[in-house]
C-alpha cells in the first residue's frame, strides 16, 4: 500500500498559507486539520463550501483523516444541493458562511480552534483512498460526478508543478481568483501549493483593484491563478501595479492577443492549462508563443473513431475527451473546441469556440458568446450571439465579424447585453445560456 503525504514542505516552520498578510506554518496547519477532524460528524460524504481557501484546505485534510469523501458540485444553488442530498443521503455541508442548504445538515467551520499540545504529524493517506467526487460544470449538460482517488490527485499535482516549472519559484504564494471547489481552483491553488512547498492565499479577490492590492501586499514570488474573464478585466486597469512572477490561466479558451497583452503587462510568461473535471490537468502551453499543447508528464493521448482518449498514472481510468483535437503526437496536440460545439450550416462546418475567439478579438467587445439553437429536426439553421460591448452598435460588430468569419456563421440576431451569466470560474452553464436565449425570444 502506497501512503502519500498531504503536504510536502520543508519542516514544521515552513509557511503553508497566508490569511491576509499573516503567514501560517505547517505546524499550525496540521494542528488545525487534527482539531477539525475530531469535530466532524460521522458521515460518509461532505460538501466543503468554505470560501476561505485555507479553511477549505484544512477541512479537506480533516475529511480525508476521517475517511470522508468530499463532494464538489459546480454550484451551491438549492436545486443542486437537492440533487446532492437525494444521491448521497449521508451527506453534510461544512461552511464558513450562512447560506440556504435545504435538507442537508450544516456544520459551521469553527471560528477558533484549540491550540495543539504537541507538534502534530503531517497527515498521509493511502493512494487508493477515494478523496473526492468532482462534478462537471454543467456547461454542456447535467453535472456528472467523477471519482478522484488521493493518489491520482497527488500525481496530477506533482506532474503539473513539474511541467509548469514551479521549482524555480520556491515558496511562492498562490493567489487564485477561482474558488477551491472548482477542479481548476482545487488543483492549481490548493493541491499545487500543498504538494510543491508553496503557500496558498486564503482569500479569493474578485475585482481588479482587489487582485492588484492583494498581489502588491504579499511577499514575492507570487503566482496569479486566474481565468480569461478575470484577466481581461485586470488588463483594462492600466494604472495598477502588476506584481506577479508567474501567471496561470484556464477554464475557457484564451485568445493569443490577450496572452500577449498579459505577458507585456506583467513582464512574465503566461501559461494556460487544458483539462477537464473527468481527467483533471492534461496539458499546458505558453499561449503567446505557441498554439500547440504539451501533455503533462505521465499522460498519453490516443485516437480512434470515438475521439481522443487520455490515460496516465494521474487518470484512474482512460477518459474520452469531449473536445475536437488534432493529435500531433501522443503528448502534443492542437485544440479546436468542444465536440458539442461543432456546428454545420449550409454544408459548412466550424466550432463555437472558433467563432467566440473571433468575436472576442474585436476591439471594443468586452465579452461575447455564440449560441446555436437547434430547430425541431435538430439541424442548426442560424446562430445567435450575445455581446457585451458598451458604446458599440450591432451593425459595427457584424461588420467586423464579416471580415473574420464565413457569412454562413454571421449571427442572426446579435443581441447587446450588459453582462453574460458567467459563474465564478468564468464559464457559461448551458442552463444559463438557454434561459438568456428564452428571455430574448419572449420579447
Amino acid at each position: 500500500m502506497t501512503i502519500l503525504p498531504f503536504i510536502r514542505h520543508d519542516g514544521p516552520d515552513a509557511v503553508v498559507a497566508y490569511r491576509g498578510s499573516r503567514p501560517i506554518t505547517v505546524r499550525e496547519f496540521c494542528a488545525d486539520i487534527a482539531s477539525i477532524a475530531r469535530a466532524l460528524p460521522s458521515r460518509a460524504h461532505v460538501v466543503n463550501l468554505c470560501a476561505d481557501r485555507y479553511r477549505f484546505a484544512a477541512a479537506f485534510g480533516a475529511a480525508l483523516s476521517r475517511g470522508q469523501i468530499s463532494l464538489m458540485p459546480p454550484n451551491k444553488t438549492p436545486a443542486m444541493l437537492g440533487q446532492i442530498a437525494a444521491r448521497y443521503p449521508d451527506v453534510y455541508c461544512l461552511t464558513d458562511a450562512d447560506f440556504e442548504s435545504g435538507d442537508i445538515p450544516v456544520m459551521k467551520y469553527p471560528e477558533t480552534l484549540p491550540a495543539a499540545e504537541a507538534s502534530p504529524e503531517i497527515p498521509a493517506f493511502p493512494a487508493e483512498q477515494l478523496a473526492a467526487f468532482v462534478f462537471t460544470s454543467g456547461s454542456t449538460g447535467a453535472p456528472v460526478p467523477n471519482a478522484k482517488p488521493w493518489g491520482a490527485l497527488v500525481e496530477s499535482a506533482l506532474a503539473a508543478g513539474s511541467g509548469l516549472g514551479v521549482a524555480s519559484l520556491p515558496g511562492a504564494v498562490l493567489v487564485g481568483t477561482v474558488p477551491p471547489q472548482h477542479m481548476y481552483g482545487f488543483e492549481s491553488t490548493v493541491l499545487l501549493a500543498l504538494q510543491h512547498g508553496l503557500a496558498l492565499y486564503a482569500g479569493q479577490p474578485f475585482y481588479p483593484a482587489d487582485i492588484y492590492a492583494c498581489l502588491e501586499t504579499l511577499p514575492p514570488p507570487r503566482m496569479l491563478v486566474t481565468t480569461p474573464i478575470h484577466l481581461r478585466a485586470l488588463l483594462a486597469d492600466e494604472a495598477a501595479p502588476a506584481a506577479a512572477e508567474f501567471v496561470l490561466c484556464a477554464t475557457a479558451p484564451l485568445a493569443p492577443q490577450l496572452a500577449v497583452a498579459a505577458e507585456a503587462r506583467f513582464g512574465v510568461p503566461l501559461y494556460e492549462i487544458y483539462g477537464c473535471s473527468e481527467a483533471g490537468q492534461v496539458a499546458q502551453r505558453r499561449t503567446a508563443a505557441s498554439s500547440e499543447w504539451r501533455c503533462f508528464q505521465g499522460i498519453s493521448l490516443r485516437q480512434d473513431d470515438a475521439g481522443t482518449w487520455a490515460s496516465g498514472v494521474q487518470i484512474p481510468a482512460e477518459i474520452l475527451l469531449n473536445d475536437v483535437i488534432d493529435l500531433r503526437a501522443s503528448d502534443r496536440f492542437l485544440l479546436h473546441g468542444r465536440t458539442a460545439d461543432l456546428v454545420n450550416i449550409a454544408g459548412k462546418r466550424t466550432s463555437l469556440a472558433h467563432l467566440n475567439y473571433h468575436l472576442n478579438s474585436i476591439a471594443g467587445v468586452r465579452d461575447g458568446v455564440f449560441v446555436a439553437p437547434p430547430d425541431d429536426q435538430g439541424a442548426v439553421t442560424r446562430l445567435t450571439a450575445f455581446v457585451v460591448a458598451p458604446g458599440m452598435k450591432p451593425r459595427e460588430i457584424i461588420r467586423e465579424l464579416r471580415r473574420r468569419i464565413d457569412a454562413a456563421f454571421i449571427p442572426r440576431p446579435l443581441h447587446l447585453v450588459e453582462s453574460l451569466p458567467r459563474n465564478s470560474t468564468g464559464k457559461l452553464p448551458q442552463e444559463a445560456i438557454e434561459k438568456l436565449a428564452a428571455e430574448f425570444a419572449e420579447r
